[in-house]
Order: structure tokens, then C-alpha cells, then sequence
């Protein structure tokens, strides 16, 4: 569905700039755009491999199972259906740390892999289980400490004090992510 909005949405800018504008103007601006797309992948690279890098060294050394111990007792409450012991858990973790620094590429597979091992708990394989679906809900509004990746954006493109958002995504995270929960949990008490 996403791919017909998105071809919607392109062939009515370029019919649109045909009729009012000219063809130059549209080859320039996708030529720009294309530039400059390449551009922000290549400036926004060395964050995503320093940051993918330091999550995986934390991985590796053991710090993310200490953290994920720390955290358990909430996870438990928030993942009521999962194992004690499921692998998931610290799977979840590592994708929770990981958008908390605001690191959504570094975060996604942890987030797959999380979505694998809760799959394999998934009694109905041909549907979401409430873990999934807290999980999504959880991942989607995750908290936000540092907005790394936003932060970097704004450096890139000459903002006078780029770390100023910090606070208002902190804000703005938890607000989405106690929203998220609440409808989820009374989905969740909803469906019993």
C-alpha cells in the first residue's frame, strides 16, 4: 500500500511540474536531490558504524546481559508472556539501549532478532502474540535519550546548537511511549 502512495505521490510532483513548472526544474531537483541523499548517507555512515560498533563491543563484553539483568524485572511486567529466560529479552534490551541513543539503525537488528525469538515462543505462528505487538508498540515510541542521529542532522546542516532538542525528545518519547503502553495494556485486558 505504502508503494502506491509513494508512486501517487511522485507522479502528481511530476505531472504537477510538468503543467506549472518546467522539465529543467524537475531534472535539476531530482538530480540535487539525489546528491544530496548520497551526501547525508555518507556524513551519517561514520555514526552509525561508531555507535553499531560500541553496541556490539557492549554486546560482546557482556555489559548489555548486565543491563538486561537490570531491567528484567521491568521487561517481565511489560512482557508478561515470555519466558524468564527467553533470549528475546535480551534481544529487547539491546534494541531499547540502542534508541535510547537514538541509534534506530543500530537498534534494527536487535529488533529482528528479538521478533525472531518471540516468534518461536508464538504459539499462533500465523499471528502477531501480545509480546510482538508490546514490543512494536515499545520500539516504535521508544524513549529517546539522545537523539544521536537527529543531533548529527542538524550539525550537518548548520544549526547553531543542534543538541538543544535533547530535552524535548526526552519529552516528547516518554509521552509517546506511556501512550503506547497504556492502549496496549488495556488492548491486552480488552482481549481477555
Amino acid at each position: 500500500m505504502i508503494n502506491k502512495i509513494w508512486a501517487f505521490f511522485i507522479i502528481v510532483g511530476i505531472v504537477f511540474t510538468i503543467c506549472f513548472g518546467s522539465a529543467t526544474d524537475l531534472n535539476d531537483t531530482i538530480l540535487n536531490s539525489a546528491s544530496n541523499g548520497v551526501g547525508m548517507v555518507l556524513d551519517l555512515l561514520p555514526i552509525i558504524v561508531l555507535w553499531s560498533g560500541i553496541m556490539k563491543i557492549a554486546e560482546k563484553s557482556g555489559l548489555l546481559n548486565k543491563v538486561g539483568n537490570f531491567v528484567k524485572p521491568l521487561l517481565s511486567k511489560l512482557f508478561p508472556s515470555l519466558k524468564k529466560d527467553s533470549k528475546a529479552l535480551g534481544y529487547i534490551t539491546s534494541n531499547i539501549c540502542a534508541n535510547a541513543m537514538g541509534l534506530g539503525s543500530a537498534a534494527t537488528p536487535f529488533g529482528l532478532k528479538a521478533m525472531e525469538e518471540m516468534q518461536k515462543e508464538n504459539p499462533k505462528k500465523d499471528e502477531a502474540s501480545d509480546a510482538m505487538i508490546t514490543f512494536l508498540v515499545l520500539n516504535t515510541s521508544g524513549v529517546t535519550i539522545v537523539p544521536t542521529t537527529v543531533i548529527a542532522l542538524r550539525m550537518m546542516h548548520g544549526s547553531v546548537n543542534p543538541e538543544e532538542i535533547i530535552l524535548t525528545a526526552i519529552i516528547a518519547t516518554v509521552c509517546a511511549s506511556v501512550a503506547g503502553l497504556t492502549l496496549d495494556y488495556i488492548r491486552r485486558r480488552k482481549k481477555r
